[in-house]
């Protein structure tokens, strides 16, 4: 049956009867799903065409922002607490691996790979030198030989090397040792601004919310028969680990960064993950 003269609710049903034929069974279930909560949203919060308009040319305004360097959508995902609401419900805590956190907007494929040991700072990089090892194991306690671990962080001015113009720095490629442990060089960790120049940046300003993130180096661990895991290493005692700009931060990955005698900083972890996902459905 046609309508026409829709109302609200109708307006509502029709919506959904012209979508029923959708073949793929995933997609129909989620533009279900966005259609029903987008309808609601906007019965319940009644925007003007005006502000209705304002929230389009912001979602305009933020893909006009985003780069080859700069995805500003993953940086709103991250701000409103999409990107860990995505992760608690994929990645889960039930096991005793170790938990996983926002991948964040500035990872990119294909970082160098150095041998254990060096240092993924470039002579004159702003910050204090910092040491940080650590193993990568499964649930058993056994060593991941091989592990290959992305690891990429900001400087002590607070900018990723995309960001400048310097080309890649503060970023690189490790493979675990045969018995599991890790090792490399870098700088200490230490608080920034997430960018703030944009769409995401007057939206967190006009929420009253700052853009700051604690200090945190970023971790991709891969390895065959384990399930990827992204997570950060955040410093124990930085004044921002209470108010995240991205709700980032869990307990069990905040850490010590110690000066040690020679004045470097120096940093231990063991990264536990878990088998991978087909593995553990047999």
């Amino acid at each position: 049956m046609t309508i026409r003269n829709f109302s609200e609710d109708t307006l509502t049903a029709e919506v959904l009867r012209r979508i029923e034929g959708t073949p793929n069974a995933r997609l129909k279930e989620v533009m279900t799903s966005l259609v029903k909560h987008l309808h609601a949203f906007v019965r319940e919060v009644r925007p003007t065409p005006e502000e209705w308009f304002t929230g389009i040319k912001f979602l305009t305004d933020t893909g006009h922002w985003c780069d080859d360097k700069r995805q500003e959508y993953i940086l709103m995902s991250d701000t409103l607490g999409v990107s860990m609401l995505v992760d608690f419900i994929h990645y889960g805590n039930d096991t005793n691996a170790t938990e996983s956190t926002v991948l964040g907007p500035f990872f990119v494929e294909g970082a160098p790979e150095m041998p254990l040991g060096a240092n993924i700072a470039r002579p004159g990089t702003p910050g204090e030198p910092c040491y940080v090892s650590g193993t990568v194991s499964g649930l058993d306690g056994k060593p991941v030989a091989g592990a290959l671990l992305d690891i990429w962080e900001a400087g002590g001015d607070g900018y990723y090397d995309v960001q400048k113009p310097e080309g890649t720095n503060l970023r690189a490629r490790f493979r675990a040792g045969a018995d599991g442990k890790f090792h490399f060089r870098c700088v200490r960790p230490s608080s920034y601004p997430v960018p703030h120049d944009g769409p995401v940046g007057r939206m967190l300003a006009a929420t009253g919310r700052h853009p700051m993130r604690p200090g945190h180096l970023h971790f991709m661990l891969q390895a065959p028969g384990y399930d990827k895991l992204w997570t950060h290493l955040f410093v124990r005692g930085d004044e921002f680990l209470d108010s995240d700009a991205v709700f980032g931060v869990k307990d069990s990955l905040v850490i010590d960064f110690r000066r040690n005698g020679s004045g470097v900083y120096e940093a231990s972890y063991d990264f536990v993950l878990k088998p991978s996902s087909a593995i553990r459905q047999k």
